[in-house]
């Protein structure tokens, strides 16, 4: 069957075929994507200029030849199957949405490709339009964003590295420092410096280990910072136990840093300062999400408890101040309960 037959055939019958005929014909032969009419059983019956530019066949090779000589080898075996099933549903839809397709061109090179399909109906013969676009290039610029993001992100995760290798060396040189101080407050005072550090290089090893470098995994941070908490203060499991109800939320370094560090103070406060020396207790820390985008930050004691006239603003301990400023920085409120337990509570919105 030639190509003009072929139009005439789908086209046919209608008051005025050779104009349908002339219309239809342009409409294909100058589409910017290759047109291929195939027959019921995988015949070509028509193409256009795009399908000879893009395949590099004349039209004269394509027609009347199996659909599969456009197919490469490896996927050519399965392609009657699917044509088959697509004959007993046929309906407009691209071809294999969600997958890789690639086509063949005549030096048998392959190239990606996207298909649109279009059954057409003509009494009782029903024939295939396929619409077949090139996609090289678009594969090209994908690639090529794939490639460069792979970088950036190699790269940031070396920064977090090194932020953190660096975030080590001033936790080690302050501890080494702690060992040579007699006075007791000042001994103190540098065992939380240390701690301090100790959590924001946490948080940047948290990053560095993560799939996703550009977010953190708090309920993993906070479990790591409990484990260092309880060896820095030696403190006795058995005595003092922490329990943690951590739901998942994921925060961008910008809130990950101030919320460490706020959950390190309130941690050390309640280990320090809440129980007495012979005082048994549980300290609980949770996080839960109250909605898509804010979250629940509490940390409480059973311990000896504050005074009913508490207030953070009036106390002169450092950690308490940086509590108040740490929250202020995520864009947090504060809250705090001094009955039945010690509590406080921090609810912040998670940036984008």
């Amino acid at each position: 069957m030639s190509q003009r037959d072929a139009v005439s055939q789908i086209m046919a019958p209608t008051p005025s075929a050779d104009t349908a005929d002339q219309r239809f014909e342009r409409v294909v032969e100058y589409a910017p994507t290759a047109m291929i009419l195939i027959s019921a059983d995988g015949q070509i019956e028509m193409v256009n200029a795009q399908t000879e530019i893009i395949f590099g066949y004349d039209r004269a090779e394509l027609l009347g030849q199996p659909i599969e000589m456009l197919v490469p080898a490896r996927m050519r075996e399965g392609h009657p199957h699917l044509r088959s099933a697509y004959a007993k549903n046929p309906n407009a839809r691209p071809m294999g949405p969600g997958r890789d397709l690639y086509a063949l061109r005549k030096d048998n090179s392959e190239f990606p490709v996207e298909i649109g399909l279009n059954p057409i109906t003509s009494g009782d013969r029903q024939v295939i339009l396929a619409a077949i676009s090139d996609i090289s290039e678009r594969k090209h610029r994908e690639e090529q964003i794939a490639r460069s993001l792979k970088e950036k992100e190699t790269l940031l995760s070396e920064v977090h590295h090194r932020v953190k290798n660096n975030l080590q060396i001033i936790h080690s040189l302050l501890d080494m420092q702690t060992a040579t101080i007699e006075d007791h407050q000042a001994r103190e005072a540098l065992i939380e410096s240390c701690n301090r550090v100790r959590s924001m290089a946490q948080i940047h090893q948290s990053l560095y280990q993560s799939e996703n470098i550009a977010k953190v995994d708090f309920a993993n941070f906070c479990e790591s910072l409990i484990s260092s908490l309880l060896a820095a203060y030696n403190i006795d499991p058995d005595q003092v136990r922490i329990k943690s109800e951590l739901a998942h939320v994921e925060l961008a370094i910008d809130q990950a840093v101030p919320c460490g560090l706020v959950t390190n103070e309130l941690l050390t406060n309640a280990l320090k300062h809440g129980f007495n020396a012979d005082q048994s207790g549980e300290i609980l820390i949770s996080t839960k999400m109250t909605d898509a985008q804010t979250v629940e930050l509490s940390v409480s004691d059973t311990g000896i408890g504050l005074p009913t006239d508490f207030s953070i603003s009036n106390s002169s301990g450092l950690g308490l101040q940086l509590i108040e400023l740490l929250t202020e920085q995520i864009g947090g409120k504060l809250s705090i309960e001094t009955t039945p337990k010690t509590c406080f509570t921090i609810t912040f919105t998670i940036k984008d």
